[in-house]
């Protein structure tokens, strides 16, 4: 019963958080022509509730492309379709073909946040507590602690209900994909990430994990006859998955290829590289093949580990590195293929997790973002509320031995030279050193103005010290996924 009380308690602070933000600024409000992204999400009800199937990708007189043309996977325009319908019931102007573009209003900002906050009850809330419950470890209050934690996470709240991005539905299904990959649901899991693949495509970020833990347990398990079976029902599952998403743009070829040039414009992609080629002696293309050495360099070791060994202990290391791979060293980078860790890392500890989800993160990829798009005090507040949780209710400071850090590597290499050096002690001081660097640029953004010869000074730094950091985590994660022996209490729980 207590239990009960602590999750309903949990889940009404998260909640009340969201609704909270809800009425602040959002992306675009009052900026024409385009409006940002709150505009881009009602336009897309506004053409998925007037416009037939065939026409939500084309560009046609009633579908300006140029103007928020839908560019997500079919999930998504469903999902924008059943708004829609909700929106004409309550106000038939929010979605009026052609006279709806820019429309605000108090009570439409209201209804769109509402559609946010319906799908995290819906998908995100759910799987989030079912995965601190089953996969975290420690006592009961302290899952539910983890789970308060993961829902007052200040960069899905502020980019979901600033930017209405419904990334807790992508987020929310690629986690119930875990979760069925971790009870042994391997159906299940793979029905959940296929159906996250196609509500965003930026879930392709972890599909080689995915792939390579589900292939690895079938190779595990022979492919003669048992793993063979198994790999075949698991295919037959994301292709049968995906039939039923794409089912109304099959009945012509040239649907579903429109489709893809709309979620991988690589036509408009390979005649702008081209161009800068001629343009700029061939940087482009270098700065292309070096971003994707890198995040091969990156990549490949997590997921060959995983694949020779099919766990779930690998499988979250490798899903923390893949991730880590694509944000730092991608040519295109989106604040969407990180997000992800911030949910699932909380199982390696606790320590790492705080500096990737707060200090990292939020500072790194939002401070510009939110300053401009008028979100500075919900940046503030959500932060240092997201700060205190995690420092006092799960004792972060206090679990860092080196033995809870995995610092084993680092004190071979450091042993001869430096016997008594105190890793943890460092690490508590790299903590609070971060947090002063990320305190100091966020009052330098705010209150000082940059110098005229360098107007994006500040932007800059916050991105190289953010770089840096999250380089040192790359580093890390791998090193743990590669060289340290899983945890006895993750092995039994796998099996």
């Amino acid at each position: 019963m207590e239990n009960w009380s602590l999750i309903s308690l949990c889940v009404l602070l998260g909640l009340t958080a969201r609704w909270a933000v809800s009425f602040h600024s959002y992306s675009g409000a009052g900026k024409p022509p385009m409006f940002g992204d709150y505009e881009a999400q009602r336009h897309w009800q506004e053409v998925t509730y007037n416009l037939p199937v065939h026409e939500w990708y084309f560009n046609t007189t009633n579908n300006d492309l140029n103007y928020w043309g839908l560019d997500y996977p079919p999930l998504t325009a469903y999902h924008s379709l059943v708004c829609a319908y909700v929106a004409k019931l309550l106000n038939p102007e929010w979605v009026e073909l052609y006279a709806s573009r820019g429309y605000e209003s108090h009570s439409h900002k209201l209804f769109m946040r509402a559609t946010v906050l319906f799908t995290d009850i819906l998908i995100y809330i759910p799987a989030v507590l079912l995965y601190c419950f089953y996969f975290c470890d420690g006592s009961s209050k302290q899952k539910v602690a983890t789970a308060f934690c993961i829902l007052l996470y200040p960069g899905l709240i502020l980019i979901d209900y600033g930017h209405f991005q419904y990334n807790s539905v992508s987020l929310g299904l690629a986690l119930w994909g875990i979760l069925g990959l971790g009870l042994g649901w391997d159906l299940f899991g793979s029905l959940a990430f296929t159906l996250a693949l196609n509500y965003k495509q930026m879930e392709l970020y972890h599909s080689l994990p995915f792939f390579c833990y589900l292939l690895g347990k079938c190779i595990k398990q022979g492919l003669t006859w048992r793993g063979f079976f198994h790999l075949f029902k698991i295919s037959m599952t994301v292709l049968v998955t995906f039939a039923l998403c794409w089912m109304p743009f099959l009945s012509d070829p040239k649907q579903p290829l429109q489709v893809l040039h709309r979620l991988f414009p690589v036509g408009r992609g390979l005649f702008e590289v081209i161009h800068i080629m001629y343009m700029q002696h061939h940087k482009a293309l270098m700065a292309n093949s070096f971003n994707f050495a890198l995040t091969l360099l990156f990549v490949l070791p997590s997921s060959l580990k995983l694949l020779s060994k099919p766990t779930l202990w690998q499988f979250k290391l490798a899903l923390v590195n893949t991730s880590l791979a694509f944000f730092l060293f991608s040519f295109q980078v989106h604040e969407k293929s990180i997000l992800l860790v911030s949910v699932y890392v909380y199982d390696v500890h606790i320590l790492t997790c705080l500096f990737l989800r707060l200090v990292f993160f939020v500072f790194r990829s939002m401070l510009p973002l939110l300053l401009k798009d008028g979100l500075l005090l919900p940046y503030v507040v959500t932060s240092l509320a997201f700060l205190f949780l995690s420092l006092y209710l799960l004792s972060a400071l206090e679990r860092s031995t080196e033995e809870e850090l995995r610092l084993g590597l680092y004190r071979k290499l450091t042993q001869r030279w430096l016997p008594k050096l105190n890793l943890s002690r460092i690490i508590k001081w790299k903590f609070w050193f971060s947090l002063a660097a990320m305190a100091a640029l966020s009052f330098t953004s705010v209150w000082l103005k940059p110098p005229a010869k360098l107007p994006d000074l500040f932007p800059v730094l916050v991105s190289v010290l953010s770089f840096l950091h999250f380089l040192g985590f790359i580093i890390y994660f791998n090193q743990v996924q590669l060289m340290e022996p899983q945890r006895k209490k993750s092995q039994k729980k796998t099996n």
